[in-house]
């Protein structure tokens, strides 16, 4: 399932909420809390992450707060790899490297572990770390860019970024150095 075929990814995005008007006039909110406590929808996403990522020959998969860790995590767990946060700026407890992003008005900064990959982002044999970078949703792509910039920025290998729902219209991707792919758009 490598590839998801019309009728599942109609399942899946028919599990997405939307609300309309939050947070704000405008705005329509996908609330993936109704596809978290959907199981038949939730089996059917992380088995086709699980399939597609299989191959990757992955050591990491790293979620962006805070709604990336629940993805993350699952899928970490399913393809027997480590996990690492991707966290906002003064929440991780150790010595970190961090990536400033804009914000419609002002910046914000997402942190990672300045070991988070191994030593120098490497793996004991040498090689560079391959990590995924998943999240639930990239609209502008700030702190997405930002993330999969801290990934390379410590030594590691971003191989691709993973995002459940993309708003194309947005252009996010774009600032992404890594291939990008999104379940749903």
């Amino acid at each position: 399932m490598k590839t998801l075929d019309a009728e599942t990814k109609q399942q899946i995005l028919d599990s997405i909420r939307t609300i309309p008007d939050f947070p704000k006039p405008g705005i329509q909110f996908k609330d993936i809390t109704t596809l978290l406590g959907d199981s038949k929808a939730f089996r059917l996403l992380m088995d086709h992450l699980e399939a597609r990522y299989s191959d990757y020959t992955l050591d990491y998969v790293a979620g962006i707060d805070a709604r990336g860790f629940i993805f993350g995590a699952v899928l970490a767990d399913r393809l027997g790899v480590g996990f690492v946060p991707v966290r906002k700026k003064g929440k991780l407890p150790y010595t970190t490297v961090s990536e400033k992003y804009s914000l419609e008005y002002g910046f914000d900064e997402v942190e990672i572990h300045i070991d988070a990959f191994g030593h120098n982002g490497c793996q004991p044999d040498g090689r560079s770390s391959r990590v995924l970078l998943i999240d639930d949703l990239i609209a502008t792509g700030g702190t997405a860019v930002a993330a999969s910039r801290l990934i390379e920025n410590v030594g590691a290998t971003c191989v691709e970024a993973c995002f459940i729902m993309e708003l194309a219209f947005l252009n996010g991707r774009e600032g992404i150095q890594a291939p990008v792919y999104s379940v749903l758009d």
